[in-house]
């Protein structure tokens, strides 16, 4: 009998991984600078009147910070576990309403929006049907805006890849994931375009670009909690993914005193709809 090979997972199998440990995530990731939501108003000019739709919340950790502009928030999240977490924790806003369901597949009842935010989310979206549908969503003029973080490192500082290598190397082998951050200064110089995402055609304009520079900090355990909360290594066999974390811990504690860093370029990038010729609201 010969073996089945494994179904490869698609781009919207790995973004559900995070559904597995919401809490897990809540606790673990990064949240988003006040400055780029400071921005975010600057260019679009949302207020209490506006209307936005939030694509991929999570356990809501941007739908507050949208939610504290006075904004009315419409979050969709395709995690059931994870839209859960997130109703309880953003249960006081009455201004945020969260429903569960792909981008793709969401039923908007016609509603239309001011703005459409993605935080760490835009990526799991299928790129040709989910510009099409920020398009179709937003209002003439309404803009549409990606939040998110860039690891980055500098140089001469400890770096947890660096002084991991080796193990990722012993534990996972040639696993096209592995590699070091890049250095901020280069990042900050890919400020054109919508950054690592598929471009949207005709249907917005030119991106406009703001980074802000974040830092978590972690002891051993907490730094290996943190990678357990990414898909790189959520998509590994736990009989792999375990001991390399527990090993990685081990060696923040023995090498680097039991405390890392985790540095990020966080940026916005926010681009205006672009009325088609021949369409008629």
């Amino acid at each position: 009998m010969t073996d089945v090979p494994k179904k490869r997972p698609t781009q919207r199998d790995l973004g559900r991984v995070f559904n597995e440990v919401p809490e897990l995530y809540d606790r673990v990731r990064p949240g988003y600078p006040d400055e780029l939501f400071a921005d975010l108003v600057a260019v679009t000019g949302a207020d209490d009147r506006s209307s936005v739709l939030e694509v991929g919340c999570g356990t809501g950790q941007a739908t507050r910070s949208l939610a504290a502009l006075g904004c009315s928030v419409t979050a969709v999240e395709p995690g059931a576990d994870m839209a859960a977490l997130a109703r309880r924790k953003l249960a006081s806003l009455r201004n945020v309403e969260v429903e569960t369901s792909t981008f793709e597949e969401w039923d908007g009842g016609g509603r239309r929006f001011d703005v459409v935010v993605a935080a760490s989310s835009w990526h799991w979206v299928d790129p040709p049907t989910g510009w099409q549908r920020a398009h179709d969503v937003l209002r003439p003029g309404g803009w549409m805006a990606l939040l998110g973080h860039v690891v980055v490192r500098r140089p001469g500082e400890p770096e947890v890849y660096a002084e991991t290598a080796d193990l990722h190397e012993r534990f996972c082998p040639g696993n096209p994931g592995w590699g070091h951050p890049p250095l901020e200064d280069h990042v900050r110089a890919t400020d054109e375009g919508w950054g690592r995402v598929d471009a949207p055609g005709g249907l917005f304009g030119r991106a406009i670009v703001r980074w802000c520079p974040t830092v978590q900090w972690f002891d051993g355990d907490g730094f290996a909690d943190h990678l357990r909360s990414l898909s790189l290594y959520r998509k590994l066999d736990r009989d792999v993914r375990e001991p390399l974390l527990d090993a990685v811990a081990e060696r923040i504690r023995t090498r680097m005193g039991d405390r890392a860093s985790r540095r990020y370029l966080s940026f916005l990038r926010v681009g205006q709809r672009v009325e088609r010729a021949g369409k008629r609201w």
